[in-house]
């Protein structure tokens, strides 16, 4: 492998994106790859931080009350905070949660932005040409319809940034709709975007046929 390749998983909240992250570093180490791994946002960071704060409304500001360009430029300045002094070409792979994609697809959906027009050229321009994030190779977008992904929100358990709660924008049923429907509208117009079904006849797959699907999805490129 000449270069290190990039895979950002993506998909709407409780999708299992973690799960097949690890399950897809597992094998790619059992073949002798090295692999790196990111995680966005990162709330323990200054940006990652003050993201997090909008997400849950601690500081009295909702992120449903910021406008879409100002919300994903605290979302990009994670990212690119994240990738000072980061050396990912020790890596063959960089397998990422969350990249500039999710960015692009929630500051576009949410209620107080429907009838305007979505902002991915504006969001790809600013994390990719201005702040100079690395292109990924490979989107792979895990499929899976509202009531199944709630359903795995609800086993989340504690996390730092909202404890035990719902963020701001996983208890809004409208976003999460719109988030899916904009997801897979977004995959059509990107080439390096491959949406993986996790559902069969309205219901979850197993974990190991999913993660099937995303490594015949990802072999191609290594």
């Amino acid at each position: 492998m000449s270069e290190t390749k990039i895979i950002a998983f993506e998909g709407i909240d409780g999708t299992g994106k973690s799960v097949q992250m690890e399950a897809l570093r597992t094998r790619l180490e059992a073949r002798g790859l090295r692999v790196g791994v990111l995680s966005f946002p990162d709330y323990g960071s200054f940006f990652g931080g003050c993201v997090g704060r909008y997400l849950t409304k601690k500081d009295g500001v909702s992120a449903s009350d910021v406008d879409q360009r100002s919300m994903a430029l605290w979302f990009a300045m994670d990212r690119w905070a994240a990738f000072q002094g980061f050396d990912y070409s020790k890596f063959d792979v960089l397998v990422i949660n969350r990249y500039v994609l999710s960015n692009a697809v929630y500051q576009s959906i949410r209620d107080r932005d429907v009838d305007k027009p979505d902002i991915l050229d504006f969001v790809l321009t600013l994390e990719h040409e201005q702040l100079s994030l690395p292109r990924p190779d490979l989107y792979l977008i895990l499929d899976v319809d509202l009531s199944a992904a709630q359903n795995n929100v609800t086993k989340k358990g504690y996390r730092d940034y909202v404890g035990d709660e719902k963020d701001e924008y996983e208890k809004q049923d409208s976003i999460q709709i719109r988030a899916r429907e904009k997801y897979l509208s977004f995959g059509e117009r990107l080439e390096n975007v491959k949406v993986i079904p996790c559902m069969e006849t309205g219901a979850l797959l197993p974990i190991d046929a999913i993660a099937e699907r995303v490594f015949a999805a990802v072999e191609p490129i290594l």
